[in-house]
């Protein structure tokens, strides 16, 4: 571990002279980024067997992926949700949280109340805090998106993915560009989500799982958790104004644990 924290450190003194010498001040604060990533990113190991090798991974059809997925995790998976009275196929809810690197999976019990299923760590993001823009900014979004079933990707480069439907309409009425941003595999990215090969496969499941039930599965992007004390160290950001705009949202969550209708009138997300 120290020996790769220093291999990391060596990368972004390299990585500072080249971005001096070439004046390229966003691929700086891009690498910047990534490499802060690598080095405080957690871990989390499931109980399921290792994903197969790359190369005979990719070389299997979108069938035999989920085939080899189904059989690897299925029972245990059942048993996991099992433990917290959840099951498979119960609608799911996803907040992602930049600044700490967090996933959160949420599934509606039962009794029609939201469960924090599972916790996970991102392994990387591109970018940096505040929304994406433009195509080619490298920045993962902030904002409210959701998953449908035709936005699934077996056959994902990045070992499994689904597309969170970036640009939505926010994002049209403010001429924001760009397209194919995922919750993917692997650990690295570029405007999307990384949550490495063996995390991505429960997360996948579980979401598929979710459509084959409903229509969407909601994912509410944030820059960081909204408390007070936070926003109140964002006062001269650039951001404010597009983070007071998501706050409404995140507050209703965390007060009772509904997800609130979130639509976009005049340019703004709306809350009832």
């Amino acid at each position: 571990m120290k020996r790769r924290a220093l291999l990391l450190v060596l990368a972004l003194v390299i990585l500072c002279v080249v971005a001096y010498r070439l004046d390229t001040q966003n691929s700086f604060h891009e690498g910047v980024s990534q490499i802060m990533q690598m080095l405080t990113r957690g871990h989390l190991t499931l109980p399921y067997q290792a994903p197969p090798a790359a190369e005979q991974w990719q070389s299997m059809n979108a069938t035999d992926r989920l085939a080899n997925v189904n059989s690897r995790l299925l029972p245990k998976l059942h048993d996991e949700l099992a433990t917290q009275k959840l099951r498979l196929g119960q609608p799911a809810f996803i907040r992602i949280f930049k600044e700490s690197h967090e996933l959160e999976l949420w599934l509606e019990s039962g009794d029609k109340q939201w469960q924090l299923f599972r916790n996970y760590p991102i392994a990387c993001f591109s970018g940096t805090l505040g929304p994406k823009t433009r195509e080619g900014d490298m920045q993962a979004p902030e904002g409210f998106y959701s998953v449908t079933q035709k936005q699934l990707n077996p056959a994902s480069s990045y070992h499994l993915s689904f597309n969170i439907g970036y640009p939505n309409a926010y994002d049209l009425a403010h001429q924001r560009t760009g397209s194919l941003i995922m919750v993917h595999g692997g650990t690295g990215s570029i405007g999307c989500f990384a949550m490495t090969d063996p995390l991505i496969e429960e997360i996948y499941l579980i979401v598929e799982g979710a459509l084959n039930n409903t229509a969407t599965v909601p994912i509410h992007i944030f820059p960081f958790r909204m408390s007070a004390e936070r926003m109140q160290k964002e006062q001269l950001s650039p951001h404010l104004n597009f983070w007071q705009n998501l706050l409404p949202a995140h507050e209703r969550f965390e007060k009772n644990h509904s997800i609130p209708p979130v639509t976009v009138e005049n340019g703004l997300y709306r809350v009832p």
